[in-house]
C-alpha cells in the first residue's frame, strides 16, 4: 500500500518548478524563497491508518493529516485554502487540490528507489526528486 512512501525523503532535484508556481498564481517573492528551497518530505502511517505528509525545511514546514479517499481541508506552503483528496492509483499517491474553480494534482511514486513527485497544473510538469535519507 502506501507503506513504501513511508520515510524521510531529501530533494536532490526539482525541474520546471518555476513555472508551476506560475500557473498556481503563486507571487514572484514566493517563487523566489520556492526555488531556492530544498524541503525533505516526510510521510509516516498512524496506528489507525491515518497518513502524515510533511514538508520540511528552513523556510516553512507545512504537514496535512488524512486517511486515503477522504476529502480535506489543506492550506499550502503558498497559502492557497484547498479542498483535497489523496488516492493510490497504480501504485502512485496523487494528491488532487482544488480551489477558486482550479485544480493541481501532485504524482507521487517510487522509481528506481527515488520518490518522483510530479506536480501538474494544466500542461506544465514539474519533476522533484528525493532519495531516502
Amino acid at each position: 500500500m502506501v507503506d513504501k512512501f513511508v520515510g524521510t525523503w531529501k530533494m536532490i532535484s526539482s525541474e520546471n518548478f518555476d513555472d508551476y508556481m506560475k500557473a498556481l498564481g503563486v507571487g514572484f517573492a514566493t517563487r523566489q524563497v520556492g526555488n531556492r528551497t530544498k524541503p525533505n518530505f516526510v510521510m509516516s502511517v498512524d496506528d489507525q491508518g491515518a497518513i502524515c505528509m510533511k514538508s520540511q525545511s528552513a523556510f516553512k514546514t507545512t504537514e496535512v493529516k488524512f486517511k486515503l479517499n477522504e476529502p480535506f481541508e489543506e492550506t499550502t506552503a503558498d497559502d492557497r485554502k484547498t479542498r483535497t483528496v489523496v488516492s493510490l492509483d497504480n501504485d502512485k499517491l496523487v494528491q488532487k487540490q482544488s480551489w477558486d474553480g482550479k485544480e493541481t494534482l501532485i504524482e507521487r511514486e517510487i522509481s528506481d528507489g527515488k520518490l518522483v513527485a510530479k506536480c501538474i497544473m494544466g500542461d506544465v510538469v514539474a519533476v522533484r526528486t528525493y532519495v531516502k535519507e
